[in-house]
């Protein structure tokens, strides 16, 4: 089920529905396998001039629009002449973005059960690990790592450095983590419903992006293509992740709208019709999972981290495949 789907449960179907957040925490609700393109890496470019020529390969009339700015709007680095040709673009960039579906790269990737990890490093006991196993079963919910913890007395520590060995990455500290700093990175719906903190930016080019029992390879390729920045994930403890997710969730965030399609085509008509109406100094479109997320810098961005009053997001569900 697509996740606007999820998010937006009990409201009338439509072919192209909207709904609108502004940046106040109180009012916003709680996705890109394709390989990175040339046009969605680095920082909005710099002013156009004004013998800009449009972008779209098959205008064939971009001088003729004298009256039309020459500085917006941008998409992918490109400016458009008209409407049409902003259409035309995001059309290909939605192409682009929906051929990746179920790609290699969003395939389950096996790995060694994590009470398989934790006995072979000594860290429980066969008996530990069959009576948790145990509980889990008469239970029928809640994960391993947690039975492990809460009866059998197992370290919390220790159970999040066997899901770091499980999934081969780093366990990740929350010392100084400025959660209102790194809101503009990634949308308060990722951040909700994916279960992705941004920690801190490294020398203005390494964003590192935490989760707490599991990566996100999709999400985190999206951010990657979007911001310009290298995404290293890991893990974070349950029990500081939890607060830390909290705290990124109350701050303030860019606004946000928010679109449920039926068709490709309804989709390709309610992004250009975002970007004509905003007309942003450049606007980058990715997928992350079931969803394209659009992003429009209302002027250039000048440095690592985008200002927030200067950016809007676009988030459209692609719907069932």
């Amino acid at each position: 089920m697509p996740i606007l789907t999820r998010k937006l449960a009990g409201e009338a179907p439509a072919s192209a529905r909207v709904a609108f957040f502004d940046s106040r925490p109180a009012g916003e609700t709680a996705l890109a396998a394709a390989s990175p393109a040339k046009a969605g890496r680095g920082l909005p470019r710099a002013k156009p001039g004004i013998f800009e020529t449009c972008a779209n390969s098959g205008c064939g009339s971009g001088w003729l629009h004298l009256l039309r700015s020459r500085s917006a709007p941008v998409f992918e680095g490109g400016w458009s002449c008209s409407a049409a040709c902003t259409r035309a673009r995001v059309e290909a960039a939605v192409g682009r973005e929906l051929d990746g579906r179920g790609s290699a790269q969003e395939s389950h990737r096996h790995r060694i059960p994590l009470g398989l990890v934790m006995l072979e490093q000594g860290w429980v006991t066969s008996g530990q690990l069959r009576q948790a196993l145990d509980a889990q079963r008469v239970a029928g919910a809640g994960r391993l790592g947690h039975w492990l913890v809460c009866q059998q007395g197992v370290s919390e520590q220790l159970v999040t450095r066997a899901l770091g060995l499980q999934w081969s990455c780093p366990v990740l500290p929350l010392e100084f983590h400025d959660a209102e700093a790194l809101t503009a990175l990634v949308p308060r719906l990722f951040v909700d419903a994916f279960g992705a903190l941004p920690l801190r930016v490294a020398a203005g080019k390494l964003l590192y992006l935490g989760f707490e029992d599991r990566l996100d390879p999709v999400l985190a390729l999206a951010i990657e293509r979007m911001t310009g920045l290298r995404v290293e994930s890991g893990l974070v403890q349950g029990s500081l992740f939890r607060p830390a997710q909290a705290r990124v969730l109350s701050a303030r965030f860019p606004p946000v709208e928010l679109i449920e399609a039926s068709s490709e085509q309804a989709q390709v008509h309610a992004l250009s019709r975002s970007i004509e109406r905003v007309r942003p100094a450049e606007s980058r479109l990715v997928r992350a999972h079931d969803c394209l997320w659009l992003r429009m810098w209302l002027r250039p961005q000048s440095g690592p981290l985008p200002e927030t009053a200067w950016i809007q997001d676009l988030i459209c569900s692609i719907g069932a495949h």
